[in-house]
């Protein structure tokens, strides 16, 4: 019977471990100096979708080779701001390649993103300094991060709907590691 007191003890003492620490990964907020990435597809079909993937992933693999020894904001807008000519040109290459002949934009500036909570993490709405791509009408979902700090933080996808799916790189690690 004791066995089994001290069993019950330590689960529920675990338990409240892991809930506690849940709640403090919960209080993680993108900081104010953050500059996100977010790509729009042209559509929601899934070839345009593909297409907004081949391009996020290869424009945010330029951007983590351009700012990964980046010391601060100030380093990273430059960078970014000098650079959008060979992201331009990624962005090209997938779609000559992909044999897509929508137009697409490359902006760097301030974007409204609107207040998202996925699992207790709110990311507030508002107009955030942002790498914004739009492919072809950028009528379907979007994916996103944060770009500066270097790390992404969240991935998402998005519609105009208010139908969300999230995939956040915290939450996965807290399920990893708790």
């Amino acid at each position: 019977m004791k066995k089994w007191i001290i069993i019950l003890v330590v689960g529920l003492l675990l338990y409240n471990n892991n809930i506690n620490k849940k709640k403090e990964f919960q209080n993680i907020t993108i900081p104010d100096e953050a500059i996100r990435f977010r790509v729009i597809a042209n559509s929601n079909d899934y070839y345009d979708q593909n297409t907004k993937r081949k391009v996020s992933v290869t424009v945010q693999n330029r951007l983590y080779q351009l700012l990964k020894d980046t010391k601060g904001i100030k380093e990273a807008r430059k960078k970014i701001q000098n650079n959008i000519d060979l992201m331009d040109k990624d962005v090209a290459a997938i779609l000559k390649k992909d044999h897509v002949d929508y137009p697409y934009q490359i902006d760097y500036g301030y974007h409204y993103f609107p207040s998202k909570t996925f699992d207790g993490i709110t990311y507030d709405e508002g107009d955030y300094e942002s790498l914004y791509i739009t492919l072809g009408k950028g009528e379907g979902e979007n994916w996103w991060c944060v770009l500066f700090p270097p790390l992404c933080i969240m991935e998402a996808t998005d519609s105009e709907s208010d139908n969300v799916e999230y995939h956040s790189f915290i939450k996965d690690m807290i399920d990893k590691y708790l």
